[in-house]
């Protein structure tokens, strides 16, 4: 059994956390490999090393001293390391990275040396074996990850140790460091536990698992159990602040189980998430999470004969793909097809989209609906329990709140409707407490 456990910055703030990181590993001998992200935010007006990182590297290209942030820098690892007894030689690393910044170190250098430093202090800590990102983690020139080459190389690497890894970065061909995308260490876990064949990959950070609805909206939601990569996906497209798709796909390509823990309550099960199940965990709650964002338009096109043409929704969609809009939501009639997409993305390019949807569909109408919010309720084989949507319908109807659209794909996974900005956070909470409690 070989787990892999990746420690968000929550996790890595300070002293306290690394301990309870220590007791998280000591505590299943199978934990052997561990990957960390730079140091978090302590408190609600804290900084994340990270973003201090970023602001020296601002202030060093326009000439301006960055002392007092890189002293912020010192200070937080400093008491990590004096506070756990560590013997590492922490100054010597400090004072060299800050030598190669007076010399004109490169962005994406400077700001991985949160994680370099998290790792760095965590393997004395842990007693384990500190194996640099840059050892295996390989790019293509093009910015893709070289996944043939970077496996092969840490399984050289972890064979038969137990390994601590700096998350959020790699090495490019010409030998130059590249991070990935902010979040890129749960990316690098991601990877690690695929190149190893990792039999669970455990991404730990401040929260319990997934949560059913978001919190700022329902008081004390519940947690996810168990949810596929499909419905996982699902949330996350329909705006859960969920781990990005790109983090899961190297362990969902291999079928690693991801189980999502917190390092504040180590001993709650979290959300275990794999591509399928037998069967759903509680068969009368068979709705997996309910999720949504505001701010979406919908451009409704119609024209008699429509459903009956052939190639004039291929037409439509490629207007919109000629106007850089993309498509989230595409609900029909017979004669009218509806098409929902981000307002954000439908302003800057309305005038043009109409003048063209005119041109090539020659449509008898265009109608444009503002304000709109999209939301998910999204589960397991929902098209196959009786009174779904109605009990949708219903719940709504009850609260006064008026649907826009619905649809609902043959996939059985989500049901998907629109409702009026200023109602999105009553429709959360009534679709939630239908469903949920």
């Amino acid at each position: 059994m070989l787990k892999v456990a990746k420690f968000g910055g929550s996790s890595m703030a300070d002293a306290g956390q690394y301990q309870k990181i220590r007791d998280i590993i000591r505590s299943d001998p199978s934990r052997r490999v561990v990957v960390v992200s730079a140091a978090g935010k302590r408190s609600a007006g804290d900084n994340k090393i990270t973003d201090l990182l970023y602001l020296c590297y601002a202030h060093l290209q326009y000439g301006v001293s960055c002392d007092g942030i890189y002293q912020m820098i010192r200070e937080r690892y400093g008491d990590i390391h004096r506070e756990l007894g560590l013997r590492v030689d922490l100054e010597g690393v400090l004072d060299r990275l800050r030598s190669q910044m007076e010399q004109g170190i490169s962005r994406d250098e400077l700001v991985s040396r949160g994680e370099y430093l998290s790792a760095l202090l965590m393997a004395d800590y842990l007693g384990f074996t500190f194996v640099d990102a840059a050892q295996w983690l390989f790019f293509h020139y093009d910015g893709t990850i070289d996944q043939e080459k970077s496996y092969a190389a840490l399984r050289a690497l972890a064979r038969d140790k137990c390994v601590v890894i700096p998350g959020f970065y790699g090495l490019m061909p010409d030998g130059k460091l590249r991070t990935l995308t902010r979040g890129g260490s749960d990316i690098t876990g991601a990877l690690a536990a695929a190149a190893l064949d990792a039999d669970v990959y455990e991404n730990w950070t401040d929260v319990s698992g997934i949560l059913m609805a978001d919190p700022r909206i329902v008081d004390h939601p519940r947690s996810i159990e168990r949810a596929t990569y499909s419905e996982l996906r699902q949330l996350s497209y329909s705006g859960a602040q969920v781990l990005h798709e790109m983090t899961i796909f190297p362990v969902r390509e291999k079928n690693i189980p991801l189980n999502i823990r917190n390092t504040n309550e180590p001993d709650h099960p979290g959300t275990l998430i794999t591509e399928s199940f037998v069967e759903a965990p509680n068969p009368e709650r068979f709705v997996t999470g309910i999720a949504g964002k505001c701010d979406f338009s919908i451009v409704t096109v119609s024209k008699k004969g429509l459903s009956g043409a052939v190639g004039t929704l291929r037409a439509i969609l490629e207007v919109f793909e000629n106007n850089s809009i993309p498509v989230a939501h595409t609900p029909s009639g017979i004669d009218c097809i509806s098409l929902a997409m981000p307002t954000e993305a439908l302003t800057p390019n309305q005038y043009s989209l109409l003048d063209e949807l005119r041109s090539e569909i020659r449509p008898d109408s265009i109608q444009i609906n503002d304000h709109i919010a999209v939301i998910a309720v999204v589960g397991r084989k929902m098209a196959f329990r009786v009174g779904t949507s109605g009990k949708i319908f219903a719940a709504l109807g009850k609260a006064g709140i008026n649907i826009r659209m619905i649809s609902q794909g043959p996939d059985e996974q989500a049901i998907i409707l629109g409702v009026d900005n200023k109602d999105y956070a009553d429709a959360i909470r009534v679709l939630y407490n239908a469903f949920v409690k």
